[in-house]
């Protein structure tokens, strides 16, 4: 059973998840992020860009699969500790390097990078946080270079309802864009939309969990629902918007190219 100090009533969604068990917090689960995987075709010895790394194991995992070399970078000071004794357990500290820094401020990693993956950051900017944050990811690409993303998606005549009710529901300033929009503000940046894709949310569909993290999780889940009032609460209000808006909520996971 998982325990945590979090203040669960303000905590973002994402940490209420991973503190109830949850491991994958995507919008599309671990199927989404493979499908980014296979069109992003990494090859060993290139180099990839990770925003948002938070405790290192997307960065060990990448290089353990596909041999190439990992920069994350990690705003949050203990998390980037803790990434650090990741890597270093697993013994690539060679390979993977993970440095505190802000996604605002990405003029400040001076390597240039085959690929940049972020996934469920984008969404949680603002407009002009949105383009702040991919004309930097451009700037760190080299021309060829990929930009993978993952994020949340809302269409339809209600999507200024669905971001209200995101928002509420899971605590931080959720502004999802139509899949147009998305490709749209990727070209804004300069970069072209060479694959996409759309599909529904995963993130708390029981069938996925089990299929994707394994029963034992979908248990852990449920235990701890069961046991933890403020929890349970939480998780349901964001399930309940999930089930409410299904029809035009969703993920996206797209990948674009810096031009040659």
């Amino acid at each position: 059973m998982v325990q945590t100090s979090i203040p669960l009533q303000i905590a973002p969604g994402h940490q209420v998840l991973a503190a109830a068990g949850k491991q994958a917090l995507r919008p599309g689960g671990y199927g989404a992020t493979e499908q980014l995987l296979s069109w992003a075709n990494l090859q060993p010895g290139e180099t990839v860009l990770e925003l948002a790394a938070s405790f290192g194991h997307s960065a060990i995992a990448l290089a353990q699969r596909y041999g190439v070399r990992v920069v994350g970078i990690e705003k949050n000071p203990d998390s980037v500790a803790q990434a650090r004794a990741n890597v270093a357990k697993a013994g690539l500290s060679d390979q993977v390097t993970i440095r505190e820094g802000d996604i605002f401020h990405l003029d400040q990693v001076s390597d240039t990078f085959d690929c940049v993956l972020a996934e469920a950051i984008l969404t949680m900017q603002s407009p002009p946080g949105k383009a702040n944050v991919l004309k930097g990811i451009g700037d760190r690409l080299r021309p060829g270079g990929r930009f993978l993303s993952h994020e949340l998606m809302a269409d339809g005549p209600n999507a200024e309802t669905i971001r209200r009710d995101l928002t509420t529901a899971i605590r931080v300033n959720a502004q999802p864009l139509s899949s147009d929009a998305w490709i749209a503000a990727c070209h804004q940046a300069g970069l072209t939309v060479q694959c996409h894709a759309t599909g529904p949310m995963a993130l708390l569909n029981p069938q996925r969990i089990a299929q994707e993290e394994g029963l034992a999780t979908l248990l852990t889940i449920g235990w701890n629902m069961l046991t933890r009032p403020v929890l349970r609460d939480r998780i349901l209000t964001m399930r309940q918007v999930f089930h409410r808006h299904a029809n035009h909520l969703g993920y996206i996971v797209l990948c674009a190219q810096k031009p040659q």
